[in-house]
């Protein structure tokens, strides 16, 4: 009966020491049954094996070792009692693949968010007001640190003591962190600290890509922290009330009420950041204001931060008309999807337009998602490879 080890007869494996050696925090980090583990195993299509606070991980040398680093993020985030769920793993795991993603895209030299680090005299004076927001990364106690923390699988972010000189000296973009009442939000992957950064530093700014990528969400946070920290006056948002393929015919109520079913999405994350009861007094106060894109013609909206979700269904004339309601003090993020429009055939998307027409305009900010950033469901980052695949084979004529 051979006697020998794992670890030992794993010893061209990469190996990883989780200090300290804590037995709690490291049942957390493996999951009832080892299910977190075989988790990572089963995504990264690598082999775990532990005993105690050693692993050693077998398979593609670059992959092990972004594993290693996974394995060292989430024990710090059980630091404090914190649990770890499956949905945390996925989501460790999505970011995980997000970073080595734009790694491999980004020039070693180009710092994160440097797209945004020409100035003008408006970003400029929009950047001092702001100064004094939750990007700060000053902390004063454990859980903060948590919080603050940037991930392991980033280059050069903090870790524990196993970690070598070599990797503790590498730089790194600070990360950028949403404070709402509620919780923390922590854009994850190189693509949404850019959105984030880009939100905070340009008065008009776009987000577009396949769903799932944080697109809506990430700009709910950005309002309610902007609200918060008295940066604005108060938050619209705006949608076009553009039917997904069904005629739901009439819709019974007031203005708000029937615009409601097309803005759930805002209205769950506002939930989530604020509470049911502090949403529900904004909106009694106008302070929250929701509105149909058609509704806001004439409008000249200032110290605002305006929403316009799923504007891949608007109108090219829509369109303009939204952009030149933007007021002094104000800041409009306008989230889509070019590929799921359900305009009339025929008729051309406003957002698909104004991605031209504006490609390049200064204080204007455009972020890109792939099916690299989503942070739903595995399956759906694959069902968008799929269907992008085969609108790659039998593109449709342009709406």
């Amino acid at each position: 009966m051979d006697t020998t080890s794992p670890l030992k007869k794993a010893s061209t494996a990469h190996k990883v020491v989780l200090e300290p050696n804590d037995t709690r925090r490291l049942a957390t980090l493996c999951g009832q049954f080892d299910e977190h583990l075989r988790q990572i195993e089963r995504r990264l299509n690598i082999e775990i094996r532990n005993r105690g606070n050693q692993f050693a991980l077998l398979g593609d040398s670059t992959t092990t070792r972004s594993a290693g680093k996974l394995l060292k993020s989430l024990y710090r985030d059980t630091k404090g009692g914190a649990e770890l769920t499956p949905d945390e793993i996925h989501l460790a795991l999505q970011q995980s693949q997000m970073d080595s993603y734009a790694a491999q895209q980004q020039p070693p030299e180009t710092a994160a968010g440097s797209e945004y680090a020409q100035d003008n005299e408006h970003a400029t004076g929009k950047r001092a007001r702001r100064t004094p927001s939750a990007t700060s990364h000053s902390v004063t106690n454990d859980n903060e640190t948590l919080m603050q923390e940037a991930p392991s699988n980033v280059p050069g972010a903090s870790s524990d003591s196993a970690h070598t000189d070599s990797e503790k000296h590498e730089k790194v973009a600070p990360m950028t962190l949403i404070r709402t009442k509620k919780c923390t939000v922590k854009p994850r992957g190189q693509h949404q600290q850019n959105y984030v950064r880009a939100i905070q530093t340009n008065d008009i700014n776009f987000g577009v890509g396949p769903a799932g990528t944080g697109k809506t969400y990430l700009a709910v946070a950005c309002a309610v922290e902007a609200l918060l920290n008295d940066l604005v006056e108060r938050i619209l948002l705006v949608r076009p009330a553009v039917e997904a393929g069904e005629k739901l015919g009439f819709l019974p109520g007031d203005l708000s009420q029937k615009v409601d079913p097309y803005l759930r999405p805002l209205y769950d994350a506002l939930y989530e950041m604020l509470g049911f009861e502090t949403v529900g007094k904004l909106i009694e106060r106008n302070v929250i204001e929701v509105a149909p894109l058609a509704y806001m013609r004439g409008r000249t909206l200032n110290n605002s931060f305006i929403i316009l979700d799923e504007s891949q269904n608007t109108t090219r004339e829509q369109m303009k008309m939204f952009l030149t309601r933007i007021g002094f003090g104000s800041t409009a993020v306008i989230t889509g999807d070019p590929s799921q429009i359900d305009l009339p055939r025929g008729q051309a998307s406003g957002l698909k337009h104004v991605i031209d027409v504006l490609d390049g305009v200064n204080g204007i900010s455009f972020t890109h998602f792939n099916s690299k950033d989503v942070v739903r469901h595995p399956l759906v980052q694959r069902i968008v490879e799929a269907y992008d695949a085969a609108e790659s084979r039998n593109p449709d004529s342009d709406r």
